[in-house]
């Protein structure tokens, strides 16, 4: 299987959930505004890197939800950023999907270009350092908006949520190769 096919296989995996959890709960999630939706990136990156540094893991959820789940959130964050406050909070089911494609397919072209570039550099990166990296560019989201959104030189806030889905995917598929536990 090539990065290509891996890379659809894991979002595969994340987007039937994330669908699932539109049918059972609606778009709850549009009343996220960008700081909600950075902390919860923010505490399921905590939790791999503690499961990870104490080797303990007292709930169900593995590392493998967790990264589904911080790649749902980065489509989300994607989503609202997009998404004026007045609009309607319940989509319809078929617009989510739409927009979730919409927002994959960019990552998608990202990480085809980043992997052109980089020369497919993650595949010999640690699961720790996937955590650490989601970890940093959250940090920077919220410096982001504290600083009203604006930045000087730096990416925006969507191209960190971009880099956060590709880094979730990469950890997806070096669980899925156990070149990296879950």
């Amino acid at each position: 299987m090539n990065t290509n096919q891996q890379y659809d296989r894991a979002v595969a995996g994340c987007k039937t959930v994330f669908l699932h959890k539109t049918k059972d709960y609606g778009t709850s999630w549009r009343v996220y505004r960008t700081i909600s939706v950075a902390d919860q990136i923010y505490i399921k990156a905590k939790r791999i890197r503690n499961i990870q540094e104490t080797g303990v893991q007292k709930i169900g959820d593995d590392i493998i939800s967790e990264f589904k789940g911080i790649l749902n959130y980065g489509i989300i964050g994607l989503i609202q950023l997009d998404i004026n406050n007045d609009e309607p909070e319940d989509l319809p089911y078929e617009t989510v999907e739409q927009l979730y494609n919409d927002k994959i397919a960019i990552a998608k072209k990202l990480m085809e270009d980043k992997n052109h570039d980089y020369g497919e550099a993650w595949r010999e990166m640690s699961q720790e350092s996937f955590v650490d990296l989601v970890l940093a560019k959250i940090l920077r989201i919220k410096q982001i908006l504290i600083n009203s959104g604006k930045t000087v030189v730096s990416e925006g806030i969507d191209a960190n949520f971009y880099d956060i889905i590709n880094y979730a995917a990469f950890g997806l598929i070096l669980i899925d190769e156990e070149k990296h536990s879950n």
